[in-house]
């Protein structure tokens, strides 16, 4: 009892810091409304330089928070893309700044007409656990770029990884231009609540639809980074090994734990035993061992452990075949996070792991006629943020790009589109809406501000009352023919 108040003290401690760190935040933007080009340029180059000089203890935190990460995988997922995203941002931003000239209409003539690229102002960002960096550090970058003041909710399960950002964010910035927030769920609710002048939140739907009532409050425009099921589709037309090498790295990068990994497959039926044969074999290839092997990475908690477990176990009971890729038959079941991919044959529609977002080495591999039966049996689900098609042939790339609804695609590839910065990146329906990345993310983090100016001479008279002179007669010949 004793415990559950202090607790409730200390949650409203932080709350009301993280309030006038807001208020702070929001005071000195009114001074600054609208930074210069050099000083949005100097406060990316300070988080590049800060990436850089502590990648090395950035990646042993994140193992720390995972029991094993490989630091890689941390180094590839988690800094290269905040680097290449800051890089182009730098590249771009002066041509971004510049006010786009309008067309103006000859009956308004003379006068001229342009969109003026204004920062939002306070900017929140509430970050997943998944890749902690990326996803907090890349926004920011969007944000900062924009011109915009920015504060960042890190995830409770990674506390090693969310303190150092903390810590490292608070020596780089003052905290009226950058700050970070840790703490527990009823931190991330009231960090919801606050009257922001941008949300943008990674995570799961369910906690989506929470964020995004808690905005509506305060009518705070929201960018909503989801998941879902991102489907795989392989066609008759492509090799089966060009097809499963990406296949495998998709899926296994931070062992499935990405909200864009291949979550199914859907293979044409006489393939599905030459898919598994050579899955298994590209899998054995890029991780012959697993338990003691730095390249693959743990779950990240027990209880998302337990819940991939649940998974496989409800599959079995309800009759399907699992097929564990362990190649060198290590012992999983001592003290380890780390799980093998698991491929479920044929699943039913009522097994879990075909209702729920995997976010996990589970990969289910649905048996289908034709390409044509793949798009229906996706279609009838929510929109994905990732569809995944392997085949060359030019006609049902373009009906699978033209009969799919879906944040993004890759062809021929998983994972990648992520990775390019000048596509942005963003989920459609229950995947998510709004997107951000290189020139998008300027644009999310920026009023599009619209501007007609007039001169001395001022033909908009033309239309002034008394109605019914000869020169409305002019306008509506004009306009109403």
């Amino acid at each position: 009892m004793v415990a559950d108040v202090v607790q409730i003290t200390e949650s409203k401690k932080h709350i009301k810091h993280m309030q006038q760190i807001f208020k702070a935040q929001t005071a000195a933007f009114r001074k600054n409304p609208m930074p210069s080009y050099e000083e949005r340029i100097a406060n990316l180059k300070i988080l590049r330089k800060a990436i850089l000089d502590n990648q090395t203890t950035l990646a042993e935190k994140i193992a720390a928070d995972f029991s094993a990460r490989s630091r890689d995988e941390s180094r590839l997922a988690d800094m290269m893309p905040v680097l290449h995203g800051i890089d182009y941002n730098i590249k771009n931003l002066k041509s971004w700044m510049r006010p786009a000239k309008r067309k103006v209409s000859a009956l308004f003539a003379p006068a001229s007409a342009q969109v003026m690229y204004q920062p939002l102002g306070v900017v929140g960002i509430i970050a997943p656990w998944n890749y902690t960096i990326s996803l907090s550090f890349g926004p920011l970058v969007s944000a900062l770029a924009a011109g915009n003041r920015a504060m960042i909710k890190m995830s409770e399960f990674t506390p090693e990884t969310s303190e150092f950002v903390k810590e490292l964010i608070g020596q780089l910035y003052p905290e009226d231009l950058v700050s970070v927030v840790t703490g527990d769920a009823e931190i991330a609710a009231a960090f919801s609540d606050m009257p922001w002048n941008h949300l943008l939140f990674t995570g799961s739907t369910s906690v989506g639809r929470h964020v995004m009532r808690a905005a509506a409050a305060n009518l705070t425009p929201v960018t909503l980074e989801l998941g879902g099921k991102s489907p795989t589709i392989i066609s008759d037309s492509v090799d089966m090994d060009q097809a499963v090498q990406p296949i495998v790295f998709g899926k296994s990068f931070n062992a499935g734990q990405t909200c864009i990994a291949p979550d199914y497959i859907l293979c044409p039926e006489h393939r599905v035993e030459h898919f598994v044969n050579r899955f298994q074999h590209h899998a054995a290839n890029m991780y012959p061992s697993l338990k003691e092997n730095d390249d693959y990475s743990a779950i990240i908690n027990q209880r998302q452990h337990a819940r991939l477990l649940s998974y496989i176990d409800d599959a079995q009971k309800k009759g399907a075949t699992v097929i564990t890729c362990n190649p060198a038959d290590d012992d999983m079941s001592t003290d380890t996070r780390k799980m093998p991919i698991h491929l479920v044959i044929n699943p039913s529609a009522d097994m879990t792991c075909m209702q729920d977002e995997i976010f996990g080495p589970i990969l289910p591999i649905i048996p289908v006629k034709n390409t044509h039966e793949a798009i229906e049996f996706i279609n009838d689900r929510p929109a994905p943020l990732a569809l995944y098609y392997f085949g060359h042939d030019k006609t049902e790339q373009t009906y699978v790009l033209e009969h799919v609804r879906s944040g993004g695609v890759c062809l021929n590839d998983t994972l990648s589109h992520f990775a390019q910065e000048d596509l942005h990146f963003g989920g459609v329906g229950e995947s998510g809406m709004g997107s951000y990345h290189g020139e998008q993310g300027f644009l999310t983090f920026s009023h599009a501000k619209s501007i007609f100016n007039k001169g001395r001479i001022n033909s908009t008279k033309m239309a002034y009352p008394p109605f019914g002179t000869a020169i409305h007669k002019v306008i509506y010949s004009i306009f109403f023919r």
